[in-house]
């Protein structure tokens, strides 16, 4: 149960988080922190200044360097206010989703926010891509509640970012501990068993790892530019085989039933498109799913504020839209996030997921492509194995015992399986180009 649930005789609970929360993390009277339960409770501004830091620095002075090794320069759009404040708006996170927002703050003396995590106290383990049902199960064996637990994370957003996102300056290794202490004090006051922190970047994984927190590892599949001027650029660096299979896909998914596909991107993304996205996603994910995660408003909520960072590829035929798959895009990464069709074409997902992405990102320059969780049949297509990292603090010594145990073997099978497949890869390993 959420601790501002304990007391029923306290008429505003959440203020009552806010003040246990503050007494409980403060440190040397230096720095404030507290959990809100929304997001519409910072300026934006200020928490896209720990979400994104290096960004708006990068481009002011393009030779200025990383306060601290877990300071991306890049621009991640999932970690930012507008992303974050659609999820809620839209209620795809809130009311009975079971995500409920405990989004923690630091702030400084003077008031300046100066770090944030995004965290949610969770009623169960859908949205999340990082399984843990299974320790759900064996705690309850044990006879212990699993549930309520805080997850810091992007809800159904399975792409690496920082986590903790402070703002870079002198303090920032100090800072980071206190929010860190601040989660696990949250944790208590919520009487929930663990802080789960996934999709992290490999810096927070060493970091929190230093603290005690677990660590875990898992697989998915990245396409990396190496500099390619042009799809054919990329294909000249597969082997034959995989060149012949890749254009047999492209042109049986396409020209083989009269599909012509669509990069639509800031002011192209109308309602009625969206409308018709919607329908794709609502058609696949209820089969995939059950019932998907995200809201008709939200599309049009993030829309509004982000058009820019979005890249939808819509397939049309016959005069009509007939799938789509929808992308958000870094200073960096292309992030591909949901698809889904209407008319099933062979091939058309491997088309408007995986190929176009590429296309995109060649065109503009970027360095990856990241197209979700899981997925070894991207290999063929050029997305090779990249490694993800979460970190979890578990409140029950011995439930945190056995998972340490599983964890351990599990690195190591995780390590094994990724540079096997790394093995079967499609690139070339001479320098020639082969012939077909």
């Amino acid at each position: 149960m959420n601790a501002s649930e304990k007391n029923p005789s306290e008429k505003n609970p959440s203020e009552k988080k806010h003040r246990e929360t503050e007494r409980a993390c403060q440190t040397a009277g230096e720095l404030r922190i507290v959990a809100v339960n929304a997001i519409t409770e910072t300026n934006a501004a200020a928490w896209d200044a720990c979400a994104n830091p290096m960004a708006d620095q990068r481009r002011q002075n393009p030779d200025g360097a990383a306060q601290s090794p877990d300071q991306e320069i890049t621009y991640n759009p999932f970690l930012s206010h507008a992303f974050l404040a659609a999820l809620e708006a839209s209620k795809s996170v809130g009311g009975r989703s079971g995500w409920h927002v405990q989004h923690i703050l630091v702030h400084a003396a003077d008031g300046a926010l100066v770090a944030a995590a995004p965290c949610y106290l969770k009623s169960h383990s859908q949205g999340e891509y990082v399984f843990d049902h299974g320790w759900a199960e064996a705690y309850a064996h044990a006879g212990g509640s699993y549930y309520p637990k805080l997850q810091v994370a992007v809800p159904f957003t399975p792409a690496t970012g920082r986590r903790l996102l402070v703002r870079p300056g002198p303090n920032a290794d100090e800072v980071r501990k206190a929010l860190t202490g601040g989660l696990v004090e949250l944790c208590r006051i919520d009487g929930a068993s663990g802080v789960h922190v996934t999709f992290a970047t490999e810096p927070e994984f060493r970091f929190l790892g230093e603290l005690g927190f677990l660590q875990r590892t898992d697989q998915q599949f990245h396409w990396e530019n190496s500099g390619y001027a042009s799809f054919d650029d990329f294909l000249a660096a597969l082997a034959a085989r995989k060149r012949k299979t890749i254009r047999r896909e492209r042109h049986d998914a396409l020209a083989a039933n009269g599909v012509s596909v669509h990069w639509l991107t800031g002011s192209d993304l109308t309602e009625e498109v969206w409308d018709h996205f919607f329908a794709f996603y609502m058609e696949t994910g209820s089969r995939k799913w059950g019932r998907p995660y995200l809201t008709r408003p939200f599309f049009s909520l993030v829309s509004e504020t982000m058009r820019d960072r979005i890249l939808l590829v819509m397939a049309k035929r016959a005069g009509r839209w007939i799938a789509g798959a929808i992308n958000f895009i870094g200073s960096e990464t292309l992030f591909g996030r949901h698809w889904g069709a209407v008319e099933h074409h062979p091939f058309l997902h491997f088309e408007l997921c995986y190929y176009q992405a590429i296309d995109y990102a060649i065109a503009h320059k970027l360095a990856r492509v990241e197209a979700g969780a899981q997925g070894e049949h991207k290999i063929a297509r050029g997305y090779m194995p990249a490694t993800t990292y979460s970190a979890h603090y578990i409140a029950d010594p011995a439930l945190r015992r056995g998972i340490a145990d599983y964890l351990k073997r599990e690195r190591a099978y995780i390590a094994a399986v990724g540079e096997e497949l790394a093995a079967t890869g499609p690139y070339r390993q001479d320098a020639a180009i082969e012939t077909e």
